[in-house]
């Protein structure tokens, strides 16, 4: 299959425009310098190094650390040896206060169990049934973009709240009372925090040292895990005969292997996971996408004539989005440079021998997925935005584990079927119509809160294509 509508060709390329990056320090920081980096945006620590060498061990403040490059090692990580790492106290102080102890944030059993009665809901079939709801959400965005041509808006905050809409009517239909805004708003306040949690853990601080932003961030979890908590109680009580939604997917979820169900906790982190997780990095991974469309106006015409295409003129249908393999590509690209989980860290459970780079038990394991997807030795042309990087022969010739946008082996993103068919029908739905430009003279700073966001948002107008 062609990476373009054949009766569509690329516009010439003229002078490549300055994308938002991150400009690493070309040596390792000092350690004072190094911890107030990491509270402002931990991507701005890592060294120019880790961009280019496959291999390299951090020591700060008597902490060391081993950063994995090397697609080879990244596989004997996350695949190979997966049974020995697990996730880094840098995660579990971060996520676990909020998340529990779900399906993002455990380990070992207890850990399996969830993902084998988590599996089921996410299955190709079950997905398929949630296409329509992501194209009405589109739809409805759409419509209120294009009754305002010409006004600015925020496009991360438009995509966040597209996603969130999606997250309500797949996972919590019938969920009465859910305050949409103070939920997204719980989410910022809590994510916000993490720099510090990172920071202190570093410092191997205990859990309980206040920090700026503390009692903000214990507010936002407070709120979510009860109304969470809410949710899963209500839902147990009106049941979940005949309905399709996360809810009660994960309140009738039993474990294949042992019939062991949730209770209402289990299933109150779960859905604060996915809720938290599913609408955000679908969400950054559009933000980023519109905006590298906004600077190559011929990619954005591709995916407009691609849907014209695939539609013959007429509504997005699920069976279309299936059929849309350029504008696939670039959601994929967008996640490269700008991967909505930019690190995975772990740690060793025990002693572990890495194609000969031995291992103690307790080293954290850095897969810095950011630089990994602008790693010099593993892509031309890092920087660039190509779109056709992952035509179906280029991303066949790549090794598998040099990128890394939903993570990889047995703990690879559950969700990761659900984010790509609801980030290609958004995508479709809004490029078709719309056409998106970036406030001129815009250069927006990446900041890491646990996940890749603009810093000041997303400063777009829009008008009818």
């Amino acid at each position: 299959m062609n990476a373009h509508p054949t009766h569509v060709r690329p516009a010439p390329e003229g002078p490549r425009p300055v994308l938002a990056r991150i400009t690493p320090p070309a040596q390792p920081l000092g350690p004072w310098r190094f911890l107030s980096t990491v509270v402002r945006n931990p991507l701005e620590a890592w060294p120019e190094t880790i961009y280019r060498e496959p291999v390299y061990t951090s020591t700060v403040l008597g902490n060391s650390s081993l950063f994995v490059m090397a697609p080879n090692l990244i596989r004997r990580v996350m695949v190979d040896e997966a049974d020995a790492f697990e996730k880094s106290e840098v995660l579990r102080r971060a996520l676990s206060p909020a998340l529990g102890d779900a399906i993002l944030t455990a380990d070992g059993g207890r850990w399996r169990w969830q993902r084998r009665a988590a599996a089921p809901i996410f299955r190709a079939e079950r997905i398929r049934s949630f296409v329509p709801a992501m194209i009405a959400a589109a739809e409805r965005t759409r419509d209120a973009l294009a009754a305002a041509p010409g006004v600015e808006v925020d496009i991360a905050q438009t995509m966040m709240r597209t996603t969130f809409e999606i997250i309500v009517e797949t996972m919590l239909p019938g969920a009465s009372g859910i305050d949409a805004a103070r939920v997204e708003r719980g989410i910022t306040d809590y994510l916000e925090s993490t720099s510090w949690v990172v920071a202190l853990t570093l410092l191997r601080a205990p859990a309980w040292l206040p920090f700026p932003g503390r009692a903000k961030a214990e507010r936002a979890k407070t709120y979510l895990r009860d109304e969470l908590l809410r949710l899963a109680a209500e839902g147990r009580r009106t049941g979940t005969e005949g309905r399709n939604d996360l809810l009660s997917l994960l309140l009738a979820a039993r474990d294949p292997e042992t019939g062991q169900a949730m209770d209402d906790r289990d299933v109150a982190d779960n859905l604060l996971t996915f809720v938290t997780a599913g609408h955000e990095t679908t969400a950054l991974a559009l933000t980023w996408a519109l905006y590298l469309l906004s600077h190559h106006p011929e990619s954005e015409a591709l995916i407009a004539a691609e849907v014209e295409a695939a539609t013959a003129g007429g509504p997005l249908a699920p069976e279309h989005v299936d059929a849309l393999p350029y504008t696939r590509q670039v959601i994929l690209e967008a996640m490269r440079l700008y991967p909505p989980v930019p690190v995975v860290v772990r740690a060793a459970l025990r002693d572990v021998d890495l194609d000969g780079i031995p291992v103690k038990a307790g080293t954290p394991i850095t897969i810095p997925i950011y630089a990994v997807h602008r790693h010099a030795a593993l892509w031309d042309e890092p920087e660039r935005f190509d779109p056709a990087r992952f035509a179906p022969e280029a991303a066949k010739a790549r090794d598998r584990y040099a990128y890394l946008p939903f993570a990889a082996g047995p703990r690879i993103c559950i969700g990761m079927g659900f984010a790509l068919s609801e980030a290609v029908a958004i995508l479709a739905v809004l490029v078709r119509s719309l056409r998106f430009s970036l406030r001129p003279g815009t250069l927006p700073v990446l900041k890491q809160r646990i996940t890749l966001r603009p810093s000041e948002g997303m400063p777009m107008r829009v008008s009818p294509r």
